[in-house]
C-alpha cells in the first residue's frame, strides 16, 4: 500500500487516541499518559501506539494495564472516525525515546567533562622537544651566510643555472639530455 497513507492513519489514530485518553477513559490506574506516536503498517491491519508515562515503575505497570484493558473500546472509536472497512488492531509500547535521550544527554555532559578536566591538564604542559623542530640553525644556514631559519626553498643550496624552477630537477634531466634527435 502506500506509505503515504499509513503515516497520515497512524497521525490520525494518534490524534484520537490522545483524545480518547484524555476524556473518554476514567480507569483511575491510568497515569499521566503522553501519546507520541501511532504506526500503522503497510497494509493498514495493525497500528502500534507508542505512549509515555510520567511517574514510577509501578505507575508505568498500572497504565499499561489500563490501556490494555481499553484497547477495545479505543479500537471501536478508531474505527468509528476512521471510516475505513477494517479497522486496524491497537497495540501500546512504552515509548524509549525519552530515555534514550537522557542516556546520550548523561554521555555528553561526562565527555564534556572529561574534556574540561584534559584541558585543565593541559594548561601549565609545554612541549617535549623543542618548540619548533623545523627551525633551521644559524650555524648550519645552506647557503653559508650563517643566517638560518625560515622554511626552504625547492633547490635552495644549488647553483641557480643547474635548476630551472621545477622543484630542483636540473636542467639536464628533464629535457632528455643524452638523446639527439637526428
Amino acid at each position: 500500500m502506500d506509505p503515504a497513507r499509513a503515516r497520515k492513519l497512524g497521525e490520525r489514530i494518534a490524534q484520537i487516541v490522545a483524545e480518547m485518553l484524555e476524556r473518554r477513559i476514567k480507569d483511575p490506574r491510568l497515569g499521566f499518559v503522553t501519546v507520541t506516536e501511532a504506526r500503522v503498517t503497510g497494509d493498514l491491519r495493525e497500528a502500534k501506539v507508542f505512549y509515555t508515562v510520567y511517574g514510577t515503575a509501578q505507575e508505568h505497570a498500572e497504565t499499561a494495564a489500563a490501556l490494555a484493558s481499553a484497547t477495545g473500546l479505543i479500537r471501536s472509536e478508531v474505527g468509528r472516525q476512521t471510516g475505513l472497512r477494517h479497522t486496524p488492531s491497537v497495540a501500546f509500547e512504552l515509548d524509549t525515546v525519552p530515555d534514550n535521550a537522557r542516556n546520550i544527554e548523561d554521555l555528553v555532559a561526562r565527555a564534556r567533562a572529561a574534556d574540561a578536566a584534559l584541558a585543565a591538564a593541559r594548561a601549565g604542559a609545554e612541549p617535549a622537544g623543542d618548540p619548533d623542530p623545523y627551525k633551521v640553525p644559524a650555524e648550519t644556514a645552506p647557503d653559508g651566510s650563517g643566517a638560518g631559519g625560515g622554511a626552504r626553498e625547492p633547490g635552495a643550496g644549488l647553483p641557480r643555472s643547474s635548476t630551472d624552477g621545477l622543484g630542483g630537477i636540473p636542467a639536464d634531466r628533464h629535457r632528455g639530455a643524452g638523446y639527439s634527435r637526428s
